[in-house]
């Protein structure tokens, strides 16, 4: 699977930190459970790369809506 490929997998996202001064990500679907554990920094840059994500996802949401739609044909 892609990172640009739908899916029908349902999970929940927990985030926080650890007793030992880490950053858990923590994912749980469907039989899984993924404990992901980051330094500070390394999770500073994580959050970074969401950021520049969501925008450019922001930006092509607004490309699309701003878009001419193509006239539809008649029968």
């Amino acid at each position: 699977m892609g990172i640009d490929k739908e899916s029908d997998i349902v999970a929940n996202l927990q985030i926080g930190p650890t007793t030992l001064g880490m950053v858990r990500i923590y994912v749980e679907g469907e039989g899984v459970e993924l404990p992901l554990d980051f330094d500070p920094e390394e999770a500073e840059e994580i959050a970074e790369e969401i950021r520049a994500a969501a925008a450019a996802a922001r930006r092509i949401a607004e490309s699309a809506a701003n878009a001419p739609r193509k006239p539809r044909r008649r029968k």
